[in-house]
């Protein structure tokens, strides 16, 4: 058996039909006072000083993350789901399913939809996993639709503007229970990616290029017997998330230099996807490390606007589509999200994990600092406890082979300031009764970093944003081997990971990184917050969980 995902049909004998939600008449507004939802106000607000309103006739669209069915059933499942001892350990739910169970219900979508309606907006049909529900209209309709203000708004010290909501959104009393998140309510672009270049264009030809390539990266993670066994990660898809375009052109010249024979991405745009090209190299390493590891793969670039808005509808498609390995090299400083989007985004990870999704996040390049104040802090979604926080390393090889790791300084890692420590992660692992950030590691250090090809030239590449994808990598191989040899898929793969990690597989499956800081943390023996449980030995590691 690979994935495990069980046909539930018999156990779930709830049938959700087709919700759609186009927009249609307008119904009569309930007759409810309105309550503000949690705070929905973006923090850069408080540092900006407002230039005007913003003009009445401006279409804005927004995404109302809706608030799960049965949070404890969820929770308890997550639990069983992730338990080795447990008869339901890597049973996963389809998307289908986890609608069925965790979804909202299809009377609690209609009605969120008449109110959405009845203020002249129009609305989508709801998402697959029944979470989400776009909608759009003028400025004035979405003002009026959740009480508040749209404002022009100037940033302090770099002149960056932007347009966002005054105060917390209200909604009417009888569905406002039913509603997580608003977003879209300000188009504020926050997420930053965490990708670091080392020098100048190399002018010389790839193969000569400083940096990881195709051959060298196999071998320096004990990956040259799986591939030579033919298992490449083929079956498996990747998805990339970005908020970004990139150039299908300098993948194509990486391709053909290394001679790979791989697929062409296929670009999938979510909230309308994006335009926007100034992380073109972040992309194109993205997609270049994971064709290095494995070529075999399938992968689909999820593509959207880099806001709130956006980045709730690219989260809702990734899980609502059930892509079996998530890579994210993009994020924030945890107290840079709004508590609402981050509770939201917080519902669609654990329906990855509920669905045996894979999910990787860079731990951010800023090492304990994340947010960049002189404090300790750590990046999102890197520390939600149902995403894999993936941090950084300096790589050193003999002869090409694997021969040590340290701890690269700019590894985001520490202790989170809003997730409590999972239950996978123990006292003896983390101190702290918040959750430890990263979970793993792979280099990073621009100095030890990728040969990527981007903007028309060869760049050494680091970053976390590099160790993400490699671990996406990976895990496709992994899946590829399960496949083909009857064995279990990675799936979640935190649960996996502290399972592998506390067992006497160990030392074999793991390159512990015991030296080296990112700052306030220093890497020790086993679990640290600077590269967690180091990275991964790639033919023994598989070996280990198949």
């Amino acid at each position: 058996m690979t994935s495990r995902k069980r046909n539930l049909a018999g156990l779930l004998a709830v049938t959700i039909p087709a919700l759609a939600l186009a927009s249609g008449p307008a119904f009569a507004a309930p007759a409810s006072a309105k309550v503000a939802l949690r705070s929905d106000v973006v923090s850069a607000v408080s540092h900006s000083t407002e230039t005007g309103k913003v003009a009445s006739g401006k279409h804005v669209s927004v995404a109302i993350s809706l608030t799960p069915r049965d949070q404890a059933g969820l929770d308890t499942f997550i639990a069983k789901v992730s338990d080795p001892k447990a008869k339901e350990y890597k049973h996963y739910l389809t998307v289908k399913q986890f609608a069925a169970r965790y979804g909202a219900t299809s009377s609690t979508i209609a009605k969120v939809a008449k109110y959405l309606r009845s203020q002249g907006l129009q609305t989508e049909k709801a998402s697959a996993n029944h979470l989400t529900i776009s909608a759009g209209g003028t400025a004035a309709q979405v003002e009026k639709a959740f009480g508040t203000t749209l404002a022009q708004f100037r940033e302090k010290g770099s002149n960056h503007t932007y347009f966002a909501n005054t105060a917390a959104p209200k909604l009417p009393t009888g569905i406002a229970s039913a509603v997580s998140d608003i977003s879209g309510l300000n188009n504020y672009a926050k997420y930053h990616h965490n990708s670091q270049a080392n020098t100048a264009p190399h002018a010389v030809s790839p193969h000569a290029a400083a940096g990881l390539n195709p051959t060298t990266a196999k071998k320096a993670y004990n990956l040259t017997s799986t591939v030579s066994a033919g298992y490449n990660g083929a079956g498996s898809t990747v998805g990339l998330l970005e908020f970004s375009g990139y150039s299908q052109s300098d993948v194509t010249k990486y391709d053909t230099n290394y001679s790979l024979s791989v697929a062409t991405p296929t670009v999938v745009s979510a909230g309308g996807g994006t335009t926007d090209t100034s992380g073109q190299d972040e992309v194109d390493l993205d997609i270049e490390v994971v064709q290095a590891l494995a070529p075999g793969s399938a992968i689909k670039v999820y593509e959207a606007p880099n806001s709130d808005a956006g980045e709730t509808a690219v989260y809702s498609k990734l899980v609502s589509d059930d892509v079996p390995i998530v890579s994210i090299s993009w994020g924030i400083y945890e107290s840079g999200e709004t508590s609402s989007n981050r509770t939201a985004l917080n519902t669609d990870f654990q329906e990855a994990a509920a669905q045996g999704q894979s999910v990787y996040a860079a731990s951010g390049d800023s090492g304990s600092d994340d947010a960049g104040n002189g404090g300790t802090s750590v990046d999102f979604p890197a520390s939600d406890p149902y995403v894999t926080g993936t941090g950084g390393t300096t790589l050193t090889t003999s002869s090409g082979t694997w021969s040590k790791e340290t701890a690269w300084s700019g590894s985001g890692g520490g202790v989170s300031s809003i997730f409590t420590r999972p239950s996978f992660q123990t006292s003896s692992e983390n101190s702290s009764s918040y959750r430890g950030v990263p979970d793993v590691a792979a280099d990073a250090n621009p100095s030890s970093g990728w040969s990527i090809y981007t903007e028309g030239a060869w760049y050494e590449f680091g970053g976390t944003s590099a160790a993400a994808p490699n671990w996406a990598a990976f895990t496709a191989i992994l899946d590829d081997e399960a496949n083909a040899t009857g064995g279990s898929t990675l799936g979640y793969a935190n649960s996996t990971i502290y399972a592998l990690a506390s067992s006497s597989s160990y030392s074999s499956a793991f390159h512990d990184v015991t030296s080296g800081s990112n700052g306030s943390y220093s890497a020790g023996t086993g679990y640290d917050k600077v590269t967690g449980w180091g990275s991964y030995n790639g033919a023994n590691f598989i070996a280990a969980v198949i």
